[in-house]
């Protein structure tokens, strides 16, 4: 979301559009990924699971740590940036999801959660909520990135918010990455 927000404030809205279609394109992937099989990978093999789960714990930590030690700056403040195509736009969006283990993460535990074996076809379920999933996201992503000009305009007119902001993210980020750290359960069995 920082990445499309940031995007449309340097960049302007059309910028932070074609991001999203590249952040929609690979949440699509993971859909695909996580239906396919990669949760039965992850299921019958623990280590990867926990390992998944620990490189979404120091990913979240990372965050947080640039959060609290950021130099005041607003994530939302314009800067300078070379004139990106929308190629690029579209790939940088693309790749950043990609490399995003919490997407993943929430495929992984989410879709699974929702499929019912006596509903019907579980890979048209997987794909049916996977689907809706990325509407929804890409349609509050929407709204998110129209209104990241008045935020940026908001929050760079007063730097107590700014402050304020950076400690909450930092906060919310460290003890997100905490919980997962501290996370006990292991992955179900294949049925």
């Amino acid at each position: 979301m920082m990445y499309m927000v940031s995007r449309s404030i340097a960049q302007g809205r059309r910028a932070g559009v074609v991001s999203l279609g590249g952040v929609a394109a690979g949440a699509l992937v993971f859909v695909v990924v996580t239906n396919l099989g990669l949760l039965t990978v992850l299921r019958t093999v623990p280590v990867m699971y926990t390992s998944f789960k620990i490189a979404g714990a120091v990913y979240l930590g990372w965050l947080a740590w640039q959060a609290f030690r950021s130099d005041g700056a607003s994530v939302f403040a314009p800067r300078e940036t070379a004139d990106v195509s929308t190629r690029r736009l579209f790939v940088m969006g693309l790749v950043t999801n990609l490399l995003n283990p919490k997407i993943a993460l929430l495929y992984l535990s989410l879709i699974p959660q929702f499929v019912d074996p006596r509903a019907g076809d579980v890979l048209l379920q997987g794909f049916a909520f996977g689907g809706i999933q990325i509407v929804v996201s890409v349609a509050a992503n929407l709204v998110i990135i129209m209104a990241a000009g008045a935020l940026s305009e908001f929050l760079v007119a007063r730097p107590v918010w700014l402050r304020v902001q950076r400690y909450a993210t930092g906060s919310a980020l460290g003890v997100l990455a905490l919980l997962l750290v501290m996370d006990q359960s292991q992955p179900e069995p294949p049925a």
